[in-house]
């Protein structure tokens, strides 16, 4: 989507009102929508294309308000925004004269809902990206992060919907899991079976959270030649644990379940908090807190990072806010081939996973897994 149509959208939205800015991007969903359908139907199938994937992602910014709305509203509406903007999508793969396929890769008895997006039809086997998504992030959002960029090299790019994440989370409720191998080694064992897919040239990228996924993967799955974390994720529950004064902590490490969840419960005064807690908690599948704190510790690099083999490069940005100083960590905890990329504030690039910088980033990260494809 353009910066000036997003301008466009904001200066609709009343600062600070949540339905407002849920009104908005709902309406921009409908309007670039039915512009994809009017542009299909006329066989532009470019503009087709892309008034569907910005339709994706209006209503994926519309998802951002959902916690803040009221509860009943926010719950009736989070299903519905996010098929309309899984249409969206779906809309994009089938516009793109067979360019873009879906994969649905086995995973325990079911599927795991994933998109083989080639630069072209022709089924030749080529360099494949593999990009796991964060807690919350749409497939739409990775299309900037290295989707458009990777096409230009020639690769194949495959994103897909793991536990926890979007439609696993959202239709088929299932949670997040630590142990991301499980995860990733079926991906890979779907894409290495094709023919357009070259098994001996894959390679990965991580966003946020994933900053955990892919290595704790990586320990485990090691097909991949290089890959991305960005940035790097040591341990997850520091965002969460950082909330907690000492005492609470005392409660959680000592197992005093009870006590914890009642002075848990008297601190849930404040509604707005309540429902982002809800929200955050949510993927986790555990409602009971102290459970909830018990299965987010799960989720740390510690005992597994030295047995990672693939070449790793860490992106870190300053004022990470939210796992600050863990690229370095994850660097000192690894064996195996790494580099740590710095983005400055001077450059524009600070911020947790380089929001304003987002080419920048990309262009680092796929010209140093190009230079490892070569090696």
């Amino acid at each position: 989507m353009t910066s000036v149509l997003v301008l466009a959208t904001v200066a609709g939205i009343t600062d600070g009102d949540r339905p407002s800015w849920f009104a908005a991007w709902t309406a921009r969903a409908d309007q670039l929508g039915a512009l994809g359908d009017e542009w299909r139907a006329a066989g532009n199938l470019p503009g087709a294309r892309w008034a569907y994937l910005a339709a994706s992602e209006a209503c994926a910014r519309a998802l951002n308000a959902v916690d803040g709305l009221p509860p009943e509203q926010g719950d009736a509406v989070l299903l519905p925004t996010f098929r309309r903007g899984r249409g969206y999508w779906d809309a994009m793969i089938d516009a793109s004269d067979g360019r873009f396929v879906r994969v649905d890769v086995p995973y325990e008895g079911s599927t795991l809902p994933g998109y083989l997006l080639r630069p072209d039809a022709t089924g030749a086997a080529r360099p494949t990206l593999v990009m796991t998504n964060g807690s919350d992030g749409p497939l739409s959002s990775l299309w900037a992060s290295g989707v458009s960029d990777a096409h230009d090299r020639g690769w194949n790019v495959f994103v897909y919907d793991g536990p926890g994440q979007q439609s696993m989370l959202f239709e088929r409720n299932v949670p997040f899991r630590p142990d991301w191998e499980a995860v990733l080694t079926p991906v890979v064992d779907a894409l290495v079976a094709r023919p357009d897919v070259d098994a001996n040239a894959l390679t990965a990228y991580a966003v946020s959270q994933g900053g955990y996924w892919l290595p704790r993967a990586l320990a485990f799955e090691h097909r991949i030649v290089a890959a991305v974390a960005d940035g790097g994720v040591v341990d997850v529950s520091t965002s969460w644990m950082a909330y907690l004064p000492p005492e609470m902590v005392q409660l959680l490490d000592s197992g005093q379940k009870d006590l914890f969840n009642r002075y848990m419960q008297q601190g849930a005064s404040d509604p707005a908090v309540e429902r982002t807690f809800a929200f955050r908690a949510r993927p986790y599948g555990v409602d009971d807190p102290y459970e909830l704190f018990t299965a987010v510790r799960q989720y740390q690099l510690r005992d597994v990072a030295g047995h990672i083999r693939t070449p790793l490069l860490i992106l870190d940005p300053a004022d990470e806010q939210f796992w600050p100083g863990q690229a370095d960590q994850l660097a000192g905890l690894l064996t195996a081939p790494h580099e740590v990329v710095r983005f400055s504030v001077k450059d524009g690039a600070n911020w947790h996973c380089e929001p304003l910088a987002r080419r920048q980033a990309v262009q680092r990260m796929l010209g140093w897994l190009a230079a490892r494809l070569v090696a």
